[in-house]
């Protein structure tokens, strides 16, 4: 049994929401990433619901290019983090514009 397109956009737009919402909610700088991580996962189901609708690859084809984006997303955002932990001892956002100088 398939499940309706809209129930599938349906849920990519939650998730997309709450990971918006952590996003911009949170001062932690793990938060935030994690966050941008479910709104890249919400665009990924919103691409596979569309390829298994209208019986084309293309979307499955996008959703790999959001994996490989989303893992060099988190390589680099952990990094920076690190980073920033080593020179002030938290991981504040408030914190993050220390990297300029």
């Amino acid at each position: 049994m398939m499940v309706p397109y809209g129930h599938v956009l349906i849920l990519s737009g939650l998730l997309f929401l709450m990971g918006a919402g952590c996003a911009l909610a949170r001062r932690n700088l793990i938060m935030i990433l994690i966050g941008v991580e479910i709104m890249l996962n919400a665009s990924g189901i919103a691409f596979v619901g569309a390829s298994l609708k209208w019986g084309d690859l293309a979307g499955h084809v996008f959703v790999l290019f959001i994996m490989a984006v989303a893992a060099s997303e988190v390589a680099v955002g952990l990094a920076l983090i690190i980073h920033v932990r080593r020179r002030t001892g938290e991981i504040n956002a408030d914190k993050y514009n220390l990297m300029k100088g």
